[in-house]
């Protein structure tokens, strides 16, 4: 297929939506294509511009808190004492009701949001490596030298499972960033499907305590969990019977 056709299906392999067939034949072609992989690191880099854009607008507490502060003054002192305690004591509660569901409402809506970008960044971070010419910096399937590979280079240290007897194969792995903290991102392979695992300190991290478990995130599976002080993230179009069960190697040997 001419790189023209493929270029037409770049945004639709970009947000995930790609059948897997066809998913796999555009990723075989980026990798010995430069000028479409350039170009679907293009689309990645802006739909993350655009990402970030909108978190400059998030609502922050100190409007939430302006906004309490701004209904509890609209309780008009003169009606308060013309119409004695009674009026007080049915309107007053309303008004604590109203404002704490509204506060409720904005910190799920804020923690829906925060977590939806998280998964969004680390799909967008899954798709660039894969595109990319080189996806990994070191390129072994001997976890004794990727894991090495790592020290100096990121914060902490981590275990990797062995994977004889299983079907899964390590490819290597590179230093790669969410929220400008470091962590190792891993790629690992099982039936031409390739999985990303993302290692980053709990502590370095600024979102917020996301769900443990399996999650579908823009057409990809997804696992997460958080173990000795670190947060483990297992990105792919794998089934999910096999994110499951990378991430129990993974578990196991953390």
């Amino acid at each position: 297929m001419a790189c023209e056709q493929w270029r037409e299906k770049l945004d639709l392999y970009v947000d995930g939506e790609l059948a897997p067939a066809e998913e796999a034949a555009l990723r075989a072609h980026l990798q010995g294509c430069s000028g479409c992989a350039a170009d679907a690191l293009d689309r990645v880099q802006l739909k993350r511009s655009v990402q970030m854009a909108g978190k400059r607008y998030e609502p922050s507490a100190q409007l939430r808190a302006k906004i309490a502060k701004t209904i509890a003054k609209a309780v008009p002192e003169t009606s308060a004492k013309s119409s004695g305690w009674g009026w007080r004591i049915v309107f007053v509660p309303a008004v604590l009701v109203l404002i704490f569901t509204l506060a409720a409402n904005f910190y799920v809506k804020r923690e829906r949001s925060a977590r939806e970008r998280v998964y969004s960044e680390l799909a967008d971070l899954h798709v660039a490596t894969l595109a990319s010419a080189t996806p990994v910096d070191v390129i072994s399937s001997d976890k004794h030298t990727v894991k090495p590979w790592f020290q100096g280079k990121i914060p902490f240290t981590f275990n990797l499972p062995e994977l004889q007897g299983s079907e899964f194969t390590l490819v290597g792995g590179r230093v790669t960033y969410l929220e400008q903290t470091p962590g190792a991102h891993l790629i690992y392979q099982v039936r031409k499907h390739e999985i990303s695992v993302f290692i980053f300190p709990e502590r370095g991290l600024e979102t917020p305590s996301l769900p443990a478990g399996p999650v579908n995130a823009l057409s990809f599976n997804t696992e997460s969990w958080t173990q000795n002080g670190l947060r483990y993230f297992v990105v792919g179009d794998a089934s999910a019977d096999d994110i499951a069960a990378l991430s129990k190697l993974l578990r196991d040997a953390g």
